[in-house]
């Protein structure tokens, strides 16, 4: 989901510092959430640290094509919320992104704003329908495919539409343009096969090793109730 170079720039770019403004602020709230309701500053230190790594991982090491207007990435947002929680997943994709960009990519720098915008809204979203979808009498160890496939279409759906913005306003709606959106969009969309049997895969396994995966560096919520 790296908006390419040159997709957007010029005049045009200073409205993604609006929009990451708006977007850290969520991610801030999800954190602070956190801090008040799962584990304290210490517990969000733990987790942030090792979502900032993964995410790091998902973007350096997996592979990762360019397709259109963007890259296709295996980001497994909805993963990180249902094991580490959505403060610690926002700081990871932030942190991780930035990271990625200082160290091997800083072509992308210019286009941060952007991209964590495109990164920590959705992830906003699938909070949201987490709480809605998911009964609050059943831990994420329980989700069910159902449920992990409609967190994973917010969220990938969700990057995809906002890509799609970022292409239409810095590029019109020319022909090139909107076929390079529709190409990424169709190549991206696919991830949402992959995903939730990826993150049934990880919270099975979550399960069969319970004591490991409980304490302060998972989310309270991925073996207990709300």
């Amino acid at each position: 989901m790296h908006i390419e170079p040159g997709v957007v720039d010029g005049a045009k770019i200073v409205l993604s510092y609006a929009t990451a403004a708006g977007a850290l602020g969520l991610g801030l709230k999800m954190a602070v959430d956190t801090v008040r309701r799962d584990g304290g500053i210490a517990a969000l230190a733990m987790r942030s640290t090792v979502t900032t790594a993964l995410v790091f991982s998902f973007f350096q090491v997996l592979p990762h094509h360019a397709v259109g207007v963007s890259e296709v990435h295996l980001i497994l947002g909805s993963t990180l919320l249902l094991m580490f929680g959505a403060g610690p997943a926002a700081i990871g994709l932030a942190l991780g992104l930035l990271i990625q960009g200082v160290f091997f990519a800083p072509f992308d720098l210019p286009q941060y704003g952007m991209n964590v915008t495109t990164l920590l809204v959705p992830l906003w979203a699938i909070g949201a329908v987490a709480r809605r979808i998911v009964p609050a009498r059943t831990a994420y160890v329980d989700v069910t495919y159902k449920q992990a496939l409609a967190l994973s279409t917010t969220y990938q759906g969700g990057i995809v539409a906002w890509v799609a913005f970022w292409a239409l306003y810095g590029q019109g709606f020319g022909a090139d343009n909107l076929a390079a959106v529709g190409s990424f969009g169709i190549a991206y969309m696919s991830v949402v096969l992959i995903e939730p049997l990826i993150d049934l895969a990880v919270l099975a396994a979550a399960k069969s090793f319970d004591k490991a995966s409980r304490g302060p560096l998972f989310a309270r919520r991925l073996h207990q109730a709300a």
